[in-house]
């Protein structure tokens, strides 16, 4: 069951460079799952960096969105808070749990999780500064000798989050090895608020599989959706009525990658657009007849008429 007012509890994992409107478009027309932001820098968004501002404001999107912010000055995310309520986020989501070198080595992201002070100086700003709900995702730990999942969740809770997101793989580990779901149970059994389980959600029944074991509320899907954006709808359609939709057909994985590349293109203009599509057309395809040798093809590419031109010819072959 969804909670705390949202239509789902299956939420599309904030990824930089990945979960932009375009992406999101794509998984509301499909339907299902929860739609969240890039990580926008609060200083950034302050400054009002066209990029960061671009990232922040969902203002004209159909649909609700999690914005979600980084940073590691509480007064930065008590202004960003307001002005990404202004610009039409449904909640807030705090990153506590990147683990990407520049972003940590800014004090922000997991670093966060070796400064218990600060970051709950962080949420209880961005919770007095706005009326929206305020989630914080973070990780198992900092490394396998310093796992602080649970404490740091309390924190959070008593901080003012409204539901939290747990990672099970620790920074240093990164997106490696096998996320650890037994801590994500214990989260779960330490605090009261709701809490989502992140981490080798790849299936339906798999997500069901996490909500059984660790009693969470809710299911986060990342690098599985990726050039499979049916996989949410499948997802939380599952778990809501037992039934499995079939996969994508090749026809549908067509029409979908010229749809993604033609909002890219309207949305980043051909140029950027164009750059952006390289690695959403290698996920599409990964499965698919000849995929190497299209996407070797794909990437010489600059202009929107000659991808078109391109995905047509190869599909006319793979559908043979």
């Amino acid at each position: 069951m969804a909670f705390l007012g949202f239509n789902s509890n299956v939420f599309m994992a904030p990824m930089a460079g990945i979960t932009d409107a375009p992406w999101r478009t794509i998984l509301a027309e499909i339907g299902g799952g929860n739609l969240v932001s890039e990580m926008a820098a609060v200083n950034a968004i302050q400054r009002k960096n066209p990029k960061s501002y671009q990232i922040a404001n969902v203002k004209t999107e159909p649909y609700p969105v999690v914005v979600q912010l980084v940073g590691n000055s509480p007064e930065l995310f008590a202004d960003a808070a307001k002005l990404v309520a202004d610009l039409g986020a449904r909640s807030i989501d705090i990153n506590m749990g990147c683990p990407v070198k520049k972003i940590v080595n800014n004090n922000s992201g997991s670093a966060l999780m070796r400064d218990l002070s600060l970051a709950a100086q962080i949420i209880e700003a961005t919770v007095k500064a706005t009326p929206l709900k305020v989630s914080v995702k973070f990780r198992k730990g900092w490394d396998n000798e310093h796992i602080n999942a649970v404490e740091f969740a309390k924190m959070c809770e008593q901080s003012g989050a409204s539901y939290i997101t747990v990672h099970g793989r620790t920074r240093a580990q990164g997106y490696s090895g096998v996320a650890d779901w037994d801590i994500i149970g214990a989260v779960k059994a330490a605090v009261k608020i709701p809490v989502v389980g992140n981490g080798d959600v790849d299936s339906p029944q798999r997500a069901e599989q996490m909500l059984k074991q660790c009693g969470v509320d809710g299911v986060m899907m990342g690098r599985a959706v990726l050039g499979n954006p049916w996989l949410l709808n499948r997802t939380h359609h599952y778990l809501q009525t037992g039934e499995i939709l079939p996969a994508p057909q090749t026809v549908q994985i067509k029409e979908m990658l010229l749809r993604h590349l033609t909002l890219l293109v309207e949305y980043y203009g051909e140029r950027g657009g164009m750059a952006i599509s390289r690695k959403h057309i290698g996920w599409y395809v990964k499965s698919l007849y000849e995929a190497k040798r299209f996407r070797e093809q794909y990437t010489k590419l600059n202009t929107l008429n000659e991808a078109i031109n391109l995905i047509n010819e190869y599909f006319s072959r793979v559908e043979q």
